[in-house]
């Protein structure tokens, strides 16, 4: 008896342990506060230049980067975005793309994976699609880029 209660509280130890150096650091940690700041005001500049039909919008994302856009394969590479974008603006139904930061993982070198919800807007401001997204941003040369870019929508399509 008395060695079963030893293997199960070393077996119970190790996951402790093993599960504690995988965690990666969150939203709470005082390290990724400002990144999570910078990557909030680049959501805000995002739904601006979206509004505006500005072109720009594309140099939010790394020259590698894939939109994930539901039912459609991947967009990856500046001129792949550029053409969306401007099939998009072209359209004219959409003023907006609002991205409401939840959370963010990593550990803010390389990485951070940003969670969270979006609010499609029509062209009077009103909301026609909502939904959650996570986006995997890359630093380069000292600044956050969109590196991968998925989100789903809350309704179904069907």
């Amino acid at each position: 008896m008395k060695k079963t209660n030893t293997v199960w509280t070393m077996i119970f130890l190790t996951l402790i342990f093993i599960g504690s150096s995988c965690i990666a650091q969150t939203t709470g940690s005082k390290d990724l506060f400002p990144i999570k700041k910078e990557i909030e005001k680049k959501n805000a500049l995002y739904f601006e230049l979206y509004a505006k039909n500005d072109g720009s919008i594309v140099n939010l994302y790394t020259d590698d980067a894939c939109l994930m856009i539901p039912n459609e394969p991947a967009k990856c590479g500046k001129p792949a975005l550029i053409k969306d974008f401007k099939d998009t603006y072209a359209a004219g139904k959409i003023k907006g793309v609002k991205f409401t930061t939840a959370a963010i993982y990593g550990d803010g070198k390389a990485f951070i994976t940003e969670e969270g919800i979006w609010q499609v807007l029509d062209l009077k401001g009103k909301v026609i699609d909502d939904g959650k997204y996570l986006k995997l941003w890359k630093k380069i040369k000292g600044d956050w880029k969109i590196y991968r870019d998925l989100f789903n929508s809350n309704h179904s399509s069907l």
